[in-house]
Order: structure tokens, then C-alpha cells, then sequence
């Protein structure tokens, strides 16, 4: 039996055979561009949860964002007023800039939660209060004080347009202060004796396994008595004729909002949403203050943890010896 097809039938075969191959490498190229278009896609998607997750994860944030509209501006300072601190001259200064350059900001309030720190942090944020109030004129600017507002955080206070408390505030202690130990009579009774070398008269001063020098604590009463009247000058600066004329004032005592308010150290009463609220008018409020993120608390955990390990196996060094 002769199987051998005619011609016709071979070409027809071959046609298919390539119709079929076309057809084939056909839908792989568009599974290929599926697959492509997928993965692409992907990528994006795995873009957007890895931002989303930096920025929940390291709370990363810019002064005043998420706010839109009129509002009105918050910075917080809490806690001690110290340039290692969330408190910091810089970190403050640069929210209450964006602050008061913010056009959408009706106006700026500041929190108050400090017992003070550094008179030179303090110095530099009142400083820069100053000078953002005569950029900006027509911005209000008013100091919220809740729980404590003492010293630094008093200082940096005055600056304000005025200064609202809770009835039990405190605020004041307008002083200065510099503390230390003295150990020369526990040495004595060990039988320690400090050996102390310097190239300059007084630059061990205030050595605590010294001898107290008498003049040495003169220079250092005269240097805080100097510091003092700074203080004293920018209260009254800042307070002008609403201060009253009460000795007390400036003996370093701190008062409660009430006696405060009497004594003209402050102007009333008032929350952060009363002054948005009812003052500013601009209910809505954006925080400004630059918060530490989540990095930087790890690193300071980090830190500390490092630091006690160290100190343990230097103990246990010590012990084995």
C-alpha cells in the first residue's frame, strides 16, 4: 500500500506546522510581556511598602507636615533644655522657623513642659524668638506652659506675646544654680590623698577631692551672680511693665499658676486648643517640633547598653584580679 502523500498534502502539512509555531511563540511573547508587566508592578508595589514602612518605622517627618489649611502652628519643648537632648537650641529654632514662615499658619504656639537646663540653649531659642517675631510682625505668638515652666524654660517663656498656664502650674525659679560634691573628708578618714598637677592657678577649680579654695568660690559666685542678671534682664525685657515690684521674684522660687498670674510672671489661663481655638480662631493644629525618630532612640538605647556592658566587664576584670 503506497503511503507516500502528493504534494499538496505535504504543503499543507508544513503550513500548519508553521501556523502552529507562530501561534505558539506568539502567546509566549505575550506571556512574556504579562510576566514582564507583573513584575514591574511588583517592584513598584514592594517601592511603596518598603517607603511606608521607613517612614512608620523611623517616623520620619518635616516640620508641620500633613497640615493643610489654616492653622495653627505647635512646637513642644519637654523636658530638660540641654544641646544633647529632644530640647536642643537647633532642633527648636528650626520648627519655630518653619513656623512662622508657614503662610498657611494664623499663628504660633509654643509648649511649655520644662524645669529648665542649659542658659545657653535657652538663650540662643529666646534669641530666635525674638528675631522671628520682628520678621513676622503679624504672626501672634503665644507660650503655653503645662506642667512646669521653670528657669530655662521660664527664660525661653518671656519671649512670648503672652504666657497662659493651669492654676497649678508652676512657673518661675528665675536663678541660677551650680551643684557638686566634696569628698576631701572621706578621703581623710581612708588615708587617700589627692595628687592633683595643673599649669594654671585655678584649673582645678571646684575639684571635689580638693579643698574648697576661697577665692575660687568667689570667682564662681561672682561668674553665677553675672549669669543671674542676665536672667533677671531678659524677664524684664520680656515682661516690661505686667511684672510687679516683689523682691521675691528673682530669689529662685517657683510658684503655682495662680500666685504667677498675681505677680505678672504670666498673662491667664488658657490650653493649647482654647488659645487655637477661641484666640487664634484656627481650631486645626500641626506640629512643627522635630521628634526623635526612631533610629536615633535606637542608637542612644544602643549606646547606653554598650556602655553598661563595658563598665560590667571592667568590674568582673577588676574582681578576677
Amino acid at each position: 500500500m503506497d503511503t507516500k502523500q502528493s504534494p499538496e498534502s505535504e504543503k499543507s502539512n508544513s503550513q500548519w506546522e508553521r501556523n502552529a509555531l507562530e501561534l505558539l511563540l506568539l502567546e509566549n511573547l505575550k506571556e512574556n510581556r504579562k510576566a514582564r508587566r507583573w513584575k514591574a508592578l511588583l517592584r513598584i508595589l514592594s517601592l511603596f511598602v518598603l517607603v511606608g514602612l521607613i517612614y512608620q518605622v523611623f517616623d520620619i517627618q518635616l516640620p508641620g507636615s500633613g497640615g493643610s489649611g489654616k492653622h495653627t502652628a505647635l512646637v513642644s519643648i519637654e523636658g530638660e533644655i540641654s544641646p544633647n537632648s529632644i530640647a536642643n537650641a537647633l532642633d527648636i529654632n528650626s520648627a519655630l522657623t518653619a513656623a512662622f514662615e508657614s503662610k498657611e499658619a494664623v499663628g504660633v504656639v509654643l509648649r511649655i513642659n520644662s524645669p529648665g537646663g542649659s542658659p545657653v540653649q535657652a538663650g540662643m531659642i529666646n534669641d530666635e524668638i525674638r528675631r522671628l517675631r520682628t520678621l513676622h510682625p503679624e504672626k501672634p505668638f503665644y507660650v503655653v506652659v503645662e506642667d512646669v515652666c521653670a528657669s530655662g524654660g521660664y527664660y525661653i517663656a518671656v519671649a512670648g506675646d503672652k504666657i497662659l498656664v493651669d492654676k497649678a502650674s508652676l512657673v518661675g525659679s528665675i536663678g541660677v544654680v551650680m551643684g557638686g560634691f566634696g569628698f576631701t573628708g572621706l578621703m581623710e578618714k581612708m588615708g587617700i590623698s589627692r595628687r592633683l598637677i595643673t599649669a594654671g592657678s585655678d584649673k582645678g577649680m571646684l575639684d571635689p577631692f580638693s579643698k574648697e579654695n576661697p577665692k575660687q568660690v568667689e570667682m564662681v559666685k561672682k561668674m553665677l551672680e553675672d549669669i543671674h542678671q542676665q536672667f533677671i534682664t531678659v524677664v524684664k525685657q520680656g515682661r516690661g511693665e505686667r511684672l510687679k515690684n516683689d523682691p521675691d521674684i528673682f530669689t529662685g522660687r517657683v510658684w503655682n499658676g495662680e500666685q504667677a498670674l498675681q505677680l505678672g510672671l504670666v498673662d491667664g489661663y488658657g490650653t493649647i486648643d482654647s488659645v487655637a481655638r477661641d484666640i487664634l480662631k484656627a481650631p486645626d493644629l500641626v506640629d512643627y517640633t522635630l521628634k526623635e525618630n526612631f533610629a536615633e532612640r535606637v542608637a542612644k538605647r544602643f549606646g547606653a547598653e554598650t556602655g553598661a556592658a563595658i563598665s560590667k566587664a571592667l568590674m568582673r576584670g577588676a574582681e578576677m584580679r
